[in-house]
């Protein structure tokens, strides 16, 4: 890549620097849950709108969204969408760092585009849009050649792992009767709930170590003195790979209803949508690694060897079944041996809005669109990243 598109990125995201930062205190003062960002979405669409982007309001989901903008030259080229997260969690906003996801997306696609209408070398087309797995269920994906976004988390990661998950809520019905004068004419659904849950305790000596389940009774009935009617717990199941998760699927809906089978209740399961694993695409993430080093940033995986999975997962794993996809991380801590607060708390909430945190978001905002225009200009590159994607089995085996 020459200097001149380098320059030209660098120059984009400083000058609106100011305006990226406040896009990202804005989502962070105010949180919202997936699947109802309307703030966030009106705010992001309404940016990118004002900077030339063709802009399709509530995309397949009322608070997706899809940016587009093509080369001058022509759009014919390739398309590579870049990946835009901006929900936050409950009670604790945005400690997953989402904000900033969304400020590094957007910075990097103003610089794209701006690359894109200096440099008549460049063909095709970049494409932002938001949510994932029920876009790509509508076919969002039609037509992208890769994908790419990056994570907020501690340090800089090129190529970690994130786990397939899937999200349970899983509801007994019993009959409700006086707990003291006539418990036998009960039907105990709260009984359910714990014995589905012991059931679950002991089914953990034969899984395997990295599979990983956690629930809760969300609802355990109201009143000590009447047999609960109605009870609901909430699950989450993931593992290392999208077929183990699977797998041990099964095993785990078994236990629930083994436990409403027992206590001559009812049972529902009701599943979120899954998430697979990630699959790193190692061609596009050593693009990413060289524009890196140019900017100073030193990767804890610089070798691009595939870390563990950190039990987390993502709704980007799913688009890297169907696409080639990079999910780097990067660092909000400097200084060696400090790896900073972890996601999900409040002390990365703070993080996530702090001063000192624009600067490697911008960084990142850089590397990302650094990327995105080797893809666009460099054919061979995108050949590389496809025959990888290729070479992998995209679709679990025996699937749900």
């Amino acid at each position: 890549m020459s200097g001149d598109l380098k320059d030209v990125v660098n120059d984009a995201i400083e000058r609106q620097s100011d305006d990226l930062a406040q896009l990202s205190s804005f989502l962070w003062s105010h949180p919202e849950l997936a699947l109802k960002e309307k703030q966030a979405h009106e705010l992001l669409t309404g940016f990118l709108e004002r900077h030339g982007f063709r802009v399709e309001r509530g995309y397949l989901l009322e608070t997706a969204f899809k940016a587009e903008f093509h080369a001058p030259e022509g759009s014919d080229g390739p398309c590579i969408a870049l990946l835009c997260e901006y929900d936050a969690l409950p009670d604790i906003g945005h400690g997953c760092g989402h904000n900033l996801i969304a400020e590094a997306s957007i910075g990097a696609a103003l610089a794209v585009k701006e690359a894109m209408t200096k440099c008549n070398r460049t063909r095709g087309k970049a494409k932002s849009f938001g949510g994932k797995e029920i876009l790509i269920q509508k076919g969002a994906l039609e037509g992208i050649d890769a994908a790419i976004m990056a994570h907020p988390a501690g340090k800089d990661v090129l190529t970690i792992g994130f786990s397939a998950s899937q999200q349970l809520t899983v509801r007994f019905k019993g009959k409700a009767t006086h707990a003291a004068s006539s418990p036998w004419e009960g039907v105990n659904a709260l009984d359910a709930a714990v014995a589905s849950y012991n059931n679950i305790s002991v089914l953990r000596q034969q899984m395997k170590p990295t599979i990983r389940i956690h629930g809760v009774i969300s609802e355990g009935g109201k009143y000590p003195n009447i047999i609960p009617e109605e009870t609901e717990m909430r699950f989450f199941v993931r593992s290392p790979s999208t077929e183990d998760l699977l797998q041990i699927l099964r095993k785990v809906e078994a236990c629930f209803r083994g436990a409403a089978e027992a206590t001559g209740c009812t049972v529902s399961i009701e599943k979120e949508a899954t998430y697979m694993h990630l699959i790193q695409n190692a061609t596009i993430a050593k693009s990413y690694r060289k524009h890196g080093h140019s900017l100073g940033v030193s990767f804890v995986d610089d070798y691009i060897k595939n870390l563990p999975t950190t039990g987390a997962s993502t709704d980007c794993g799913n688009v890297s079944h169907r696409v080639p996809t990079v999910h780097p991380m990067f660092g909000l801590v400097e200084g060696k041996g400090n790896r900073g607060p972890a996601h999900h708390t409040r002390e990365f909430a703070v993080l996530a809005g702090a001063a000192e945190s624009q600067a490697p978001t911008l960084r990142a905002a850089k590397t990302l669109a650094l990327t995105v225009l080797d893809l666009l200009t460099n054919p061979e590159l995108l050949r590389e990243a496809k025959e990888e994607f290729a070479a992998h089995s995209t679709q679990p085996k025996n699937a749900a």
